[in-house]
């Protein structure tokens, strides 16, 4: 089976091999410690020194294990940090930053900063072009978009005296970080971080401490920084197996070679699709392509689903398309291997020629 589910999506077999071994101990399993054991702190305090040498985080960062998914986020961030009298800027690039912008909007005074989508959200708006409004709090933009297959290659450079916040959901862990261009990132890990359940937020301490206290007391950031994630029960073998996962990237030689496996994978299948005379027509403009997730078409309706069928029957599962969108995707988070999406590549080869007028 080939697994190229959107999330929650594949994870490396050794990392799936190890969580059983050692997470189900017959004597103590992790799902059964006390979150205030010293054996469970060895893995919740081992799992934070991972992930900050992993993306070469900042001492003046600290990392967050929260639960609600990047869902949650998108209200505890402008519940924190959209005080009166400010208003939080909005870059939309598809169907999750416009679900951001929502939930901000129910806080407090936003605004679209940027958008794309006047042509489908088949682009990566040119952020340099805009001028932010007086009195934004903080900007917000989404750096890979799941459901149309676009991404950041490079978080955008701005020279406004206003911090800059990342939802990472998507490609967290598949690439290098420029912690001078973030001041805060969260991101479910159920695409490249572990399971789902647990919700990594990266945030500066500076910026922490000019954030609202009046809201409820769990859902100020603070609370979990004070109590170092450990304010109630966390969701433990999630993070115990983000844990696992760490290792594993560590061992693949980190971000920097992940990401080169992450571009072959998805460039290969990329410059088949071009070379398709548009029977794979990818969504996404050239420039602004994800490599995690290829979103694409069919020259016909009837044709996507024979497509579909045909792929499952050969064990290759997850390529459906986000229902909002339908049509095709191909999703290649880290744990997707090169042999997996090589695979795929020679099938949907084949599948062509075999279909093509």
């Amino acid at each position: 089976m080939y697994n190229f589910n959107p999330g929650p999506a594949a994870l490396p077999a050794e990392v799936k091999r190890r969580a059983k071994e050692e997470g189900f101990s017959p004597d103590l399993a992790v799902m059964e410690m006390s979150h205030r054991s010293k054996e469970y702190e060895d893995i919740h305090f081992g799992t934070k020194e991972k992930i900050k040498k992993l993306l070469s985080v900042p001492d003046s960062y600290d990392i967050l294990f929260l639960q609600g998914g990047a869902s949650l986020q998108f209200a505890m961030l402008p519940m924190n940090f959209l005080t009166p009298g400010k208003k939080a800027g909005y870059v939309l690039t598809g169907a999750w930053s416009e679900k951001a912008l929502e939930e901000a909007s129910r806080c407090g005074d936003t605004y679209v900063y940027a958008s794309s989508a006047d042509n489908q959200y088949r682009s990566i708006p040119h952020i340099h072009t805009w001028e932010p409004e007086d009195n934004t709090a903080y900007l917000h933009l989404t750096s890979n978009n799941t459901i149309y297959g676009t991404q950041w290659y490079s978080l955008p450079e701005h020279h406004h005296d206003f911090p800059v916040c990342v939802d990472a959901s998507s490609d967290i862990f598949s690439r290098p970080v420029n912690w001078s261009k973030v001041d805060l990132m969260y991101a479910g890990a159920q695409k490249n971080a572990g399971p789902s359940g647990v919700t990594v937020v990266i945030v500066k301490k500076a910026w922490l401490e000019e954030a609202e206290t009046g809201i409820p007391k769990i859902l100020q950031y603070s609370t979990h920084q004070k109590k170092d994630s450990l304010y109630h029960t966390p969701p433990t073998f999630s993070i115990f197996t983000m844990g696992l996962m760490m290792d594993w990237l560590e061992k693949q030689g980190g971000v920097e070679k992940i990401y080169e496996t992450n571009a072959q994978k998805a460039s290969s299948l990329y410059k088949m699709m071009d070379e398709s005379d548009h029977f794979y027509q990818p969504h996404a403009d050239t420039l602004s392509r994800s490599t995690m997730n290829i979103t694409f078409r069919l020259p016909s309706v009837e044709l996507e689903q024979e497509f579909l069928s045909h792929a499952q029957k050969e064990g290759f599962i997850g390529l459906k398309g986000h229902r909002s969108i339908g049509g095709c995707r191909i999703s290649l988070y880290n744990a997707v291997t090169l042999q997996s999406a090589n695979a795929l590549h020679d099938f949907m080869i084949s599948f062509r020629q075999n279909h093509s007028c």
